[in-house]
């Protein structure tokens, strides 16, 4: 191997390793000393936006701290996605609580994350917008690795092999 084979900066078509922590308004929501380091495909938006480009140049061993606006992290808050359906279409075992969270799918068979806000006598009121719709994100961020993409993995715009566990 010889120097320059050897990336030293995040940039585009690199396979970048971190380790990181999110928290919003003081408090930790995730973080990957529960999973291992992320692992995932520079450039190709695997990880949220603001935080993609957060990351450009930073070197192994860099550590930096992030804060990432809603319209670069999961957007705005949607009031159009809060829903309101017959409470005869849940499941008998669901729980119907305000606060109880559910993965529904829709029309096109995409899961949604949602949330229940208030339930009636015949319809409960949904909220889909993503839980961290409207945060700020407060990401800190060390770089573990780096290497270069396969030819493979370019083509398919995320990483292959060990370690690339899906969010």
């Amino acid at each position: 191997m010889s120097a320059e084979t050897q990336p030293t900066q995040v940039a585009d078509k690199l396979v970048v390793t971190i380790d990181y922590t999110l928290t919003v308004e003081g408090e930790e929501v995730d973080s990957s000393r529960e999973e291992g380091p992320l692992t995932y495909l520079h450039g190709y938006g695997n990880i949220i936006s603001g935080l993609e480009k957060a990351l450009v140049g930073l070197k192994v061993g860099d550590q930096k701290q992030v804060t990432v606006t809603p319209e670069d992290g999961y957007g705005e808050y949607d009031e159009e996605a809060v829903m309101e359906v017959p409470r005869d279409q849940f499941p008998a075992e669901i729980p119907l609580e305000p606060g109880i969270e559910l993965h529904i799918t829709d029309e096109d068979n995409e899961t949604m994350h949602a949330i229940i806000l208030e339930v009636g006598d015949d319809i409960v009121v949904l909220d889909t917008n993503h839980p961290l719709a409207d945060q700020e994100l407060n990401f800190d961020v060390t770089i573990v690795s780096l290497r270069t993409a396969t030819k493979e993995e370019l083509a398919h715009g995320h990483v292959h092999g060990e370690g690339g566990h899906h969010h």
